[in-house]
């Protein structure tokens, strides 16, 4: 199967994932809050053992199973308390349980260097766990399920990278980052953009649960984030002289690669959700 993907474009290997990986995303998405929690629970896992393999081929050595361990538990005690099945106080068990990390490393005689390794455990954690829990916290926030919300944030993203791919493609000149992404350009991020704007046009006609300037605000917010969060994991490669994290996404390579500009745009998203909902 996968020798008969490497044969197609990268256009084609593209389509063939959307085709197959959006129906069942939006599945698991709509279908309850169980099985969306349990989707972005198992993304986050893949993302972030990915990440720690990454950094394994740098000769770097963070605790793989231990931290995506502890990125997971946030993600769930963010499901379960969001649903009310347990007290706000359970979210103090993500301070012992990453303070582990020390006393593991403490036993680990062969680690040369230690501190840096709990540092990148700790930074599995942030970068990659803590977004995808605040995902699950926004789609559950005043005790209700609101799947539009997660399924319009996405869709967004996938408009900006669909727009930025096509616009690059055909106009793309003038270089947006070149030192850290030489194939990235000012006019497919104008086309991202365009292509958001849109997007956040018809959401504002068939997703009341956000008024049309929140959506609109949302949709500029994971443009210019989405598009850092790229270029900062494309820094992360380069550091580490890869060219994608992993092939597990025909046409986008790994989980890394596909969730990079969501990653960053988390956080700024429910941050301002929450401040002007």
């Amino acid at each position: 199967m996968k020798q008969r993907l490497a044969k197609l474009t990268n256009l084609q290997q593209r389509v063939i994932a959307a085709v197959a990986g959006v129906p069942f995303i939006l599945f698991m998405i709509w279908y309850a809050d169980w099985t969306f929690a349990l989707l972005f629970c198992l993304v986050s896992a893949l993302t972030q053992r990915e990440f720690y393999r990454l950094l394994g081929l740098d000769g770097f050595e963070p605790l793989t199973a231990y931290g995506t361990v502890v990125g997971t538990m946030i993600c769930v005690l963010a499901y379960f308390i969001e649903t009310d099945q347990m007290g706000t106080g359970n979210y103090f068990l993500i301070c012992p349980a990453s303070s582990m990390i020390f006393l593991i490393k403490l036993y680990k005689k062969k680690d040369m260097k230690p501190f840096t390794n709990i540092g990148f455990t700790f930074l599995g954690i942030i970068y990659v766990a803590m977004p995808f829990a605040l995902l699950i916290i926004l789609a559950l926030q005043g005790g209700k399920f609101h799947p539009m919300i997660i399924t319009g944030c996405l869709l967004l993203l996938w408009a900006s990278d669909i727009g930025a791919y096509f616009a690059g493609t055909k106009f793309g000149r003038r270089k947006l980052f070149e030192r850290v992404s030489p194939k990235k350009s000012w006019e497919g991020s104008i086309g991202g953009a365009a292509a958001a704007a849109l997007v956040a046009l018809g959401l504002t006609f068939w997703a009341p649960e956000l008024r049309p300037w929140q959506w609109y605000c949302v949709g500029g917010i994971i443009v210019v984030t989405g598009t850092y969060g790229d270029l900062v994991e494309s820094l992360f490669k380069r550091s580490i002289a890869i060219k994608d994290s992993g092939s597990s996404i025909p046409g986008h390579g790994g989980f890394l690669d596909r969730f990079d500009g969501l990653l960053l745009a988390a956080p700024f998203i429910i941050t301002f959700l929450k401040l002007f909902a």
